[in-house]
Formats: C-alpha cells, structure tokens, sequence
C-alpha cells in the first residue's frame, strides 16, 4: 500500500490539524471559550453543527487515498471510493430510476424472436426480482423495515448513552441527537437499499447518483474551505496594513482592490481557469494522471475565487483598523514605543478577529454557491471531477428531455440545500455570539 494524496488532500488535512490546535488554544482562552459556548447554546447551531460534521467527515474519508501494491497501473482510492466500491461496480447502460428495476427509456430489444420497443430490465437494480411486478413492492417494503429495525436500536443505544454521559449538560444535545438520529436511520436506510438497488437513480452514463453527490461533497468543502484560507491573510493583512499604516500604503491597497472590484468576477475567474487549461493540454507531462490534472483545476479555482472575493472584506477591515489606531491606549503604547508591528499583532489583529471570524464563515457558503454557478456556465471544475455544479450543468439537458429526468437535480438541490443552510445557520450563531452590537440587542 502506497500512499498518494493529492495537494488538496494535503491541505484538508492541514486545515483540520491548525483547527483542532485552534480549538485547543480557545479553550484555555475564557472569553473566547464563552462565546462558542453561547454559540453552541442555540438549537440551531447544534443541530446545523451536526450536519457539517457529517459532511466534513464524508470529505475527509474521500481525502484519504491510496494506490495498491498488487494493483499497479490503478488509480488512488480514497477511502469513500472503496466503501463506495459496490455502487461503482453497479454500473447500469443508461438512466434508471430511483429504485427502479427497469430502463427508464424503452429500448429495442428481441423477445420470442421478434425485435420490440419496450422498458429492459437493468443490470444491477432489482435483478434478483423473480416476478418484480409483484416481489417489487414487498421487497422494498421488508428491505425498509429491517433498516428502520437496525437504526432505532442502534439509535436506542446510543441515546441511552448519551443520556447517562450528558444528563447534566446545558447544552441542547438533544436536538443535535434528534438530527443525528434521523441522519443515521437515512444512511442505514440508504445502506440497506442500494445493496439491491440505485437508491437515487443513474446518470445518462449508467452511474449511481447517491455515488455522484457524496463524491461532490469533498469538492463543495475544499472550494469553501481553500477559498476562505486565501481570502483570509489577502484581507487581513492588506487591510490592517492599510487601515494601521494609511498614506500611500492606504492609497496602493485601495487602488489594488478597487481595481480588482471593477472586473467581472465572472470573467477574470473564467479567463484565469481557460489559461490553466490551455497551459495543461500543451504540458501533460506535469501531470501523470488526469486525477492529479483534476485536482490541479480545482486548486487554482479556490486560488482565483480567493482572489476575487477578498475585497469587501478587506474593506471592512480597513474601516474598523483606521478607529482602533486613533483609541487611546493604541496612541499609548506607540508613545511608549512599541513597535507598529507590536501594535499591530498585539492590539489591533485581536481586536479584529471577531469581524474576520463572521465574515468567513457567513462566506463559506457562498463560496459552495459559486462553485456551482461556475461549473453551470463550464468555467468552475474539471468535467470529471463529481461536483454539484457539474450535476446541475448536466440536468440542464435532462429537463429538456421526454421523460423528464428528475432526479439528479433533485439530489444536488438537496444537498446542496443541507450544506448551505447549515452553514448560514451556523453562521446566524456565530454573527450573535461574537459581534458585540448583537449582544446588545439581545
């Protein structure tokens, strides 16, 4: 076994071990440490902090890969690739249905020796149905129950648990169990069903679509997440520098991103990834595989997002910077001569944090958004790499058919849905418990 991350995996990764010292350094921080108390006191927060948890551990086991000693001339694995390996290898011709046992689409098929136009009955979804017109529905129904019989007593002992270890908590965990609870009987639900069938239907190529969105879920995460960490030293610095120093570092900073602000975002970031492209296809050789091409795309797509989206709060860093310098113990500190550097790292940035911290996280969705905006117009991600955009670009035509193919922008509005709301109710939580204007009017 070889390990073969990917430089997003690398930094997924990396994120998630700054965060976890991060968290550490709050909790030894008091009122640091009472703000995310008051945030995880809302209902809201609980229960939308479950739900990102379930997706950040989703996109951490596709970040985690591998290629196979005994297997050479394979692609990395992740560990979501090989969990999911059933559903790939379940592979049907064309469309099919949310736990269907036939085609969607009628064919041409021969029967008694004579060629007729009628649904074939798939590969893979139901094909161990002797007499599926009549086995179908009780299948479905007993493959239910035995799920639903699994999760309540899985979900029974754990709240039993839970209930002995947090009887005493303040915190609301009853609604972050109720939602894991219900999170938990979908999956094993889910579990349960594609054993036999394609829980949320296939693509036109014949894959699962429930493969097709866990597989986004990583890529929502890094654009969110990669983006905000390019966003946040640009408009941290620039506007403290700008805000601290003023003068002609003011002027430069503020020409800089009024003239970034004055282009298109749309085309800026359309021109940036149509150069990476071109400069890809003339050089193969910097890339052995097209996974490692794919994954090169998506980098340099946070890396412009990034790029575009640092002005407005560089903006309001600025503002807030220029009236912490001219308090009085910030002139204090510069008469007794400590350094602008000093003053800066000692007074000013923590001073600021509480606005940095808001503003990325009411911006990590819109970041999840733009993706799939990009990737709708054929400006955003590889086309093979598994994204919501992409299945959103790809039922532009499935809606124009006859039948309608429903289901594959139904799945990525779904979930997209889930990440997105979560993230701006956490954020609603976060924005209450650390502006100090918000406190006052609660």
């Amino acid at each position: 076994m070889k390990l073969a991350l990917l430089p997003t995996d690398w930094l997924m990764w990396a994120v998630v071990l700054v965060v976890l010292f991060w968290v550490w350094r709050v909790r030894r921080q008091t009122l640091s440490s009472q703000n995310w108390q008051k945030v995880f006191m809302r209902p809201a927060a609980m229960v939308s902090g479950v739900v990102l948890a379930c997706f950040v551990m989703i996109a951490l086991l596709d970040s985690v890969r591998w290629v196979d000693a005994d297997r050479k001339g394979d692609a990395a694995l992740s560990v979501l690739d090989r969990a999911l390996e059933p559903l790939v290898k379940a592979r049907e011709r064309r469309y099919s249905a949310p736990l269907a046992y036939l085609s969607f689409r009628k064919e041409s098929i021969d029967r008694d020796g004579q060629t007729v136009r009628d649904y074939p009955r798939l590969k893979f979804g139901g094909s161990h149905l002797q007499d599926p017109e009549r086995q179908w529905a009780s299948d479905i129904t007993e493959r239910s129950a035995k799920a639903l019989a699994k999760g309540l007593v899985l979900v029974f002992v754990i709240g039993l648990a839970l209930s002995l270890l947090l009887r005493k908590s303040p915190y609301p965990w009853r609604w972050a169990f109720a939602c894991f609870s219900l999170l938990l009987l979908l999956a094993i639900w889910a579990a349960e069903l594609s054993v036999a069938y394609h829980v949320l239907g296939t693509d036109r190529t014949g894959n699962s679509v429930l493969w097709i969105a866990l597989k986004s879920i990583r890529t929502a995460l890094v654009i969110g997440v990669l983006t905000t960490l390019v966003v946040l030293p640009l408009a941290l610095g620039l506007g403290v520098m700008a805000g601290y120093f003023r003068g002609w570092v003011d002027e430069v900073i503020q020409y800089v991103y009024t003239l970034l602000s004055s282009i298109p975002d749309v085309l800026l970031i359309a021109a940036a990834v149509l150069l990476l492209q071109v400069t890809i296809d003339k050089h193969p050789e910097l890339f052995a595989t097209a996974l490692e091409r794919s994954d090169a795309r998506l980098l340099f797509l946070c890396l412009i997002l990034g790029i575009t989206a640092f002005t407005g709060l560089c903006r309001l860093i600025r503002g807030e910077a220029m009236k912490l310098r001219e308090l009085e113990y910030i002139q204090a500190a510069r008469a007794f001569g400590v350094s602008s550097f000093g003053i800066i790292t000692k007074h000013i940035v923590p001073n600021l944090m509480h606005i940095v911290l808001i503003s990325l996280v009411m911006q990590f969705s819109g970041f999840v958004l733009a993706e799939a905006v990009l990737s709708y117009v054929g400006v955003g991600v590889d086309p093979k790499t598994p994204s919501f955009g992409v299945m959103i670009n790809t039922a532009r035509a499935e809606l124009a058919a006859t039948p309608v193919v429903w289901w594959t922008l139904t799945t990525a509005f779904v979930f997209m849905l889930m990440l997105v709301l979560s993230a701006n109710l956490f954020s609603d939580a976060v924005r209450d418990a650390f502006d100090p204007r918000a406190r006052q009017r609660q």
